[in-house]
């Protein structure tokens, strides 16, 4: 490589320190969040190397655990952790001498970056599509029709959510191992078969919507309920699906299930604050406080959910979201349509043949008919076994059977739930209907 002297990155000034070192660690949780699939796909488009934009988004964060402890937190985290990463990927980059051309790359994104307020940066360049936004072209990346569809969600989210292995095969409830092979063959075949960092032209959006919208509606689900960890909702996840599903609703605003899917993460988003108590304990959606919902997102995604319908080409999205709506449009939980939710849960099993859509008809029914209509398909679903290790299977049951009034056989059905959990919060409400079936 040519002897070519190249500007380092300068590292963005820190503000006065405003958070104490023993809040260092949940200040740099914080900017992981918010943060990460920014830095990311950011290091992606620079270097092309997606295992070195992971190494060095990682690097960034272990020193801001040093830096801003000693220096305080930056005034923009996510510039200070985007610049140090670029920093590591520079280094990278002259010690394996890959090349003057991509060194030059990095040196022209040097210096503190503005980001725009559609959380890309101001230097962004557009490509065909006219989308400026890294993060929107790292999602249509990982989706590209040659990956599997599970590669691709699954490439996604560990590159922009930074999911672990082990969280992304238990929201695909496969062995991790599995999950990590998967990643490992993705990553390899966008980098053999050269696959462009890009937003496709629009001729080529509709075969890569599905997997995109797959991306977008687990990315949620990951924050809304989350796999693991004391928190049952991870705003920052929950927020960034919507605001990527808000983008993709403006690049393609006559695809029904593309509206479908903002207006279902949009009435699901509304019952956030209702769905934990002050003291972060679950409260099911029969209890919660219908007043703390978001009125506004509810008469958004009711509009949106209408407004998709009406192009009569109904898809599994559209279908949840006017599941969601019946549950969000109704003033009480008496006066909640049972009746029409298992008739959707039944139309959304027969677009989507999957076990876990089947469990929430089971209870969908089981509300409707009565409990023992709802244990009848729970028995099917664990006859065939495909839901061994969700948690959620015994939790069903045990709630239909503690409904049915038979507490013991409830409780021991809960103490199977109890062996399957990973949530904190999830674990105590378990454990709170365990001791009311004791009682």
């Amino acid at each position: 490589m040519p002897d070519e002297e190249v500007p380092e990155v300068e590292v963005p000034d820190v503000g006065e320190p405003d958070v104490k070192a023993s809040g260092i660690e949940e200040a740099v949780a914080v900017a992981f969040r918010a943060e990460w699939g920014q830095v990311v796909a950011t290091l992606i488009r620079v270097t092309g190397d997606w295992d070195l934009a992971e190494e060095c988004a990682q690097d960034a964060f272990a020193q801001a655990l040093d830096r801003w402890r000693r220096d305080g937190v930056p005034r923009r985290p996510g510039a200070w952790l985007t610049t140090t990463a670029r920093n590591r990927a520079l280094d990278v980059l002259r010690r394996e001498a890959v090349g003057v051309a991509k060194l030059r790359e990095v040196a022209v994104l040097a210096g503190d970056e503005p980001y725009d307020d559609r959380g890309g940066s101001a230097y962004d360049d557009e490509d065909a599509s006219g989308v400026r936004d890294d993060r929107l072209r790292l999602i249509f990346t990982c989706c590209h029709p040659a990956l599997p569809i599970e590669a691709r969600v699954a490439l996604t989210l560990r590159t922009l959510a930074g999911l672990t292995t082990p969280e992304i095969a238990r929201a695909f409830l496969v062995p991790e191992a599995t999950m990590a092979q998967r990643l490992v063959r993705a990553k390899r075949k966008i980098r053999n078969a050269g696959i462009p960092y890009r937003v496709p032209p629009a001729h080529l959006l509709p075969e890569r919507t599905a997997g995109v919208l797959g991306v977008l509606y687990l990315l949620f689900n990951e924050g809304y309920a989350a796999t693991s960890g004391a928190d049952l909702v991870r705003r920052s996840l929950c927020a960034e699906a919507i605001r990527l599903a808000r983008v993709l609703a403006r690049l393609m605003p006559d695809e029904p299930e593309v509206l479908g899917l903002l207006a279902l993460l949009l009435l699901h988003d509304a019952r956030r604050h209702a769905r934990v108590d002050d003291a972060g304990e679950l409260v099911t959606l029969e209890d919660q406080d219908r007043g703390a919902w978001d009125r506004a997102e509810i008469d958004e995604g009711a509009a949106l959910v209408e407004s998709a319908l009406r192009r009569g080409s109904p898809g599994p999205y559209q279908i949840q979201a006017a599941i969601a709506a019946c549950h969000t449009t109704a003033g009480t939980a008496e006066e909640t349509d049972w009746a029409d939710i298992a008739a959707l849960y039944g139309e959304l099993a027969r677009l989507v043949p999957s076990a876990v859509v089947r469990l929430n008809r089971a209870v969908a029914v089981g509300t409707a008919e009565g409990p023992e209509a709802g244990l009848a398909l729970v028995a099917e679903l664990e006859r065939e076994g495909e839901l061994t290790d969700y948690h959620l299977l015994p939790a069903t049951r045990a709630d239909l059977l503690r409904r049915g009034g038979r507490p013991a056989e409830a409780a021991e059905a809960y103490r199977q739930a109890l062996e399957l959990v990973e949530n904190e919060a999830e674990r105590r409400f378990l454990e709170k209907r365990l001791a009311e079936c004791g009682a």
